[in-house]
């Protein structure tokens, strides 16, 4: 599988365009797994040995096929700030359906912050209302931490639900 990594410029009407960055061949067919995906950022993008907090956005297929990398933050030894704009953008320009988040914590430490967590539930509200698939939010270092791999994952599906159908019943009335 190839590996491509994007940023986002402006075009001569100022509207954003995909730039390749880079691209590396990389043993894997999909990236069905915070292992795999852990590995993936590991190998090719060495973020367990990166001194300050980044942040990657993964954007897949619906056969989670690699359709491109995107660094969306790069911040201090404790904190990045990650935009949903600027996630959703790079989502539509690549013709994501799904995506996943992965993020270091230089301290070595993968425990998710109270930020982490508030992301995670903004995300998968945000991203559920139009349909993107928030697939995992991954915390790496040493190790990893898959917030989907938890019960805090499955609660806050639950919340987005609620959050749907209460917006659905407010529209029906």
């Amino acid at each position: 599988m190839r590996i491509t990594k994007y940023r986002t410029e402006l075009d001569t009407n100022r509207h954003n365009v995909l730039v390749k960055e880079a691209a590396i061949n990389y043993v894997c067919d999909r990236m069905d797994s915070p292992q795999l995906v852990v590995k993936m950022f590991n190998d090719v993008f060495g973020l367990n040995r990166m001194a300050e907090e980044y942040v990657y956005m993964l954007a897949l297929s619906a056969a989670y096929k690699v359709l491109g990398v995107f660094e969306v933050s790069h911040g201090t030894v404790s904190m990045a700030v990650a935009s949903p704009r600027e996630i959703f953008i790079r989502l539509l320009l690549s013709g994501a359906s799904h995506f996943v988040i992965c993020h270091n914590h230089p301290s070595g430490d993968c425990t998710p912050s109270k930020e982490d967590i508030g992301l995670t539930v903004r995300f998968k509200r945000m991203f559920w209302f139009m349909e993107i698939i928030f697939a995992d939010h991954i915390i790496t270092d040493s190790g990893y931490y898959s917030l989907k791999k938890t019960t805090f994952y499955k609660v806050c599906l639950f919340v987005v639900l609620v959050s749907g159908l209460r917006l659905w019943q407010m529209y029906r009335s």
